[in-house]
C-alpha cells in the first residue's frame, strides 16, 4: 500500500478551469456585495435611497475600478480592522530609464569579505617576495644552508677528481 493510505492520489484527477465569464461574473457579485455594505453603512446616517448616491454608482465606471482595486488588496480580516504596517515596505518597479547604474554599487557582505580577503592576500604576497615575513625569512634560511652544503659537496668532488688524476698521473709514471 503506498504512502498516505490512498490509492491513486490526486495528480491524476481532471482539473476543472473556470471560465472567464464565470470569474467575471463573481467579480461583479463581489463588487455589487462590497456596494450594498457601503450602502448600509451610509444608511445608518440616514441618507438611505439618496437618488445622488443611485445616480453616481451607475454612473462612475473609474471610480468603480479603483473601488475594485481596493477591495482586491484587502483579504480576510483586512476589510474588517483598518491597520497600517509601518515596517512593510511596498515594493515598487523602476523603469529602465529610471535605474541608476552609474552610482555606486552596494556589495553584500560577502562579497566585501571576498575583496579583502583577496587584498590580503596579495599584501601578504608582497611581503613574502620582499623577504619581510617570518615563512619568507625561514625559506631564505633554509635556502642558504641548501646552498652552502651544494657548494661543499661540489668542492669535495671536485678535490675526488683531482686527487684520481693525481693518483692516475703517479701510476703512469
Amino acid at each position: 500500500m503506498p504512502k498516505g493510505g490512498r490509492k491513486g492520489g490526486h495528480k491524476g484527477r481532471a482539473r476543472q478551469y473556470t471560465s472567464p465569464e464565470e470569474i467575471d461574473a463573481q467579480l461583479q457579485a463581489e463588487k455589487q456585495k462590497a456596494r450594498e455594505e457601503e450602502e448600509q453603512k451610509e444608511g445608518g446616517d440616514g441618507a438611505a435611497g439618496d437618488p445622488k448616491k443611485e445616480k453616481k454608482s451607475l454612473d462612475s465606471d473609474e471610480s468603480e475600478d479603483e473601488e475594485d482595486d481596493y477591495q482586491q488588496k484587502r483579504k480576510g480580516v483586512e476589510g474588517l480592522i483598518d491597520i497600517e504596517n509601518p515596517n512593510r515596505v511596498a515594493q515598487t518597479t523602476k523603469k529602465v530609464t529610471q535605474l541608476d547604474l552609474d552610482g555606486p554599487k552596494e556589495l553584500s557582505r560577502r562579497e566585501r569579505e571576498e575583496i579583502e580577503k583577496q587584498k590580503a592576500k596579495e599584501r601578504y604576497m608582497k611581503m613574502h617576495l620582499a623577504g619581510k615575513t617570518e615563512q619568507a625569512k625561514a625559506d631564505l634560511a633554509r635556502l642558504a644552508i641548501i646552498r652552502k652544503q651544494r657548494e661543499e659537496a661540489a668542492r669535495k668532488k671536485e678535490e675526488e677528481r683531482k686527487g684520481k688524476r693525481m693518483q692516475s698521473l703517479s701510476l703512469n709514471k
